[in-house]
């Protein structure tokens, strides 16, 4: 049994029983059984007291294994995936198992090839684990639970290792990434606070659009996009910056998109649950994307603030709230896809089909054949059921959906795991898809002859004169694919 170090601080009885874990481990020090000498290398420090970390409880088993046990969400004990610790004190070449122990799903996507992330100090980049190294097994010494075991060798003495179950991304880098947007004083670009979390932290809104848009009295078209409602899905954030990096950019798509759509984006619904290192639910213990129909201003402050607004949009005559993107992982199914809703009217829900159509031409990593429209009485708390619901037959309410782990490209069966980059493309493509979506591309050629050509390829052919309605106003409602050009993503657009 591990002994706790002289110097750690104490937590009741947090280390010694599987239900009592209530706090994160704070430079706990594991000692072998009955050592009682002064502490010395390879007497591992597990620490997991720091922003979005999370690791509850630390057991020895020998000499190279221990079991570690996840914290459970704030106030709801259901929900144990997302974990986030480092471990220092290492012994050059020290080889050792971890066993995650305590998961709260069966299923998950380290039967499929995934691995945990890792980086050091003198390796700031993270990397997945080789998933020869990982098992995921169900084991009947931990109350059948399911354990993802991995292997590992620390290599440098002087490094502190981190651990993490997808790649993190806290509110503090989303809050230095909003600053350095707002230094460039771009006049396309706003953001507004538009309320605070429990433990008052920023709900940022961030508005994208030409500022002729904002004008007292224009008319807009509104495209609405949320993020990190489920705090531990952190790829949400890569594929919303993404989004951000290519709607404020000169690229020539971009300036199109600015000229004829407003972009809202609230990147992060939960940023206190993001700061805990929860996985699914807020400092109070609730799953927010089950409280739309009825979010409380003082236990769901940030959902309140953004159905207020989403309301008063979808009431101002001027304003017409053309789609909803509430941005999700997923963590037992690969590549992107959509959640869409199911309607009585069969055109309307032909129509609503055609986005995730365009985006499955425009990005190689999103699955048509994995989206899919349902009313299940489950998700009726959903932003995107309830938007659904209470929005009129011109608005398109989606989940987007993302593998923390892999894409697989048509045609092959070899997975691709996703990095930040391609979890940022995969939202530049979310973004370019709108121009398609409005037919707004002989306007892309327009404003393109100032700017240098970023790669040789022929003009598009152009089969319909400019119309500025969307899709849904040409006679066959469901977008020519014909006219929508395949406007792949180069690696580096700008």
């Amino acid at each position: 049994m591990a002994e706790r170090s002289q110097t750690a601080p104490e937590a009741g009885n947090d280390m010694g029983n599987d239900d009592a874990i209530g706090g994160n481990v704070s430079k706990y020090m594991v000692l072998p059984s009955g050592y009682c000498g002064q502490p010395k290398k390879g007497h591992l420090i597990f620490d997991a007291c720091f922003e979005s970390g999370n690791l509850g409880r630390v057991d020895q088993v020998s000499e190279f294994e221990y079991d570690l046990f996840i914290r459970p969400d704030t106030c709801n004990p259901r929900f144990r995936v997302w974990f986030n610790f480092t471990v220092e004190n290492v012994k050059e070449s020290q080889r050792v198992i971890f066993n995650i122990v305590n998961f709260s799903k069966t299923k998950s996507l380290y039967r499929d090839g995934m691995a945990p992330m890792v980086k050091s100090t003198s390796r700031p980049k993270w990397q997945r684990l080789p998933p020869k190294n990982v098992y995921y097994y169900r084991c009947p010494d931990h109350r059948k639970n399911y354990v993802m075991s991995f292997a590992f060798c620390f290599d440098r003495e002087e490094d502190i290792y981190q651990f993490a179950y997808c790649y993190p991304y806290t509110y503090t880098r989303f809050q230095h990434y909003l600053d350095s947007l707002q230094k460039r004083n771009m006049d396309y670009f706003f953001r507004e606070q538009l309320g605070q979390s429990v433990q008052q932290r920023q709900l940022d809104l961030l508005t994208i659009t030409s500022p002729d848009n904002l004008r007292e009295g224009a008319e807009q078209k509104v495209v609405f996009i949320t993020g990190r409602v489920h705090p531990g899905e952190t790829p949400s954030s890569f594929v919303c910056q993404g989004i951000i990096d290519f709607l404020i950019s000169q690229h020539p798509i971009a300036r199109v998109l600015r000229e004829h759509l407003v972009f809202k984006i609230a990147p992060m619904l939960n940023p206190d649950g993001v700061y805990l290192g929860n996985y699914r639910c807020s400092l109070m213990g609730f799953d927010l994307n089950r409280h739309w129909l009825d979010p409380s201003p003082w236990a769901h402050p940030t959902l309140h603030g953004v159905k207020q607004l989403i309301i008063q949009m979808y009431n101002d005559p001027k304003t017409s709230l053309e789609f909803y993107i509430d941005i999700h992982a997923h963590s037992t199914m690969m590549n992107g896809f959509m959640y869409g809703n199911i309607f009585e009217d069969e055109e309307r829900f032909q129509r609503q089909a055609v986005f995730p159509k365009l985006l499955c031409q425009n990005a190689e990593d999103f699955s048509y054949s994995s989206t899919s429209f349902n009313r299940d009485a489950v998700k009726a708390g959903t932003g995107r059921r309830f938007l659904g619901g209470l929005l009129d037959h011109t608005s398109y309410c989606y989940t987007l959906e993302v593998s923390f782990y892999s894409y697989v490209i048509g045609g092959t069966t070899a997975a691709v795991p996703y990095t930040e980059e391609a979890y940022m493309k995969l939202g530049r493509n979310v973004a370019r898809t709108f121009l398609d979506y409005y037919r707004l591309n002989p306007l892309v050629e327009k404003v393109a002859i100032p700017m240098p050509r970023l790669r040789k390829e022929k003009p598009p052919p152009y089969k319909h004169p400019l119309l500025r309605g969307p899709a849904r106003n040409h006679p066959n409602g469901k977008g020519d694919k014909k006219s929508s050009v395949n406007h792949k993503d180069p690696s580096n657009p700008f």
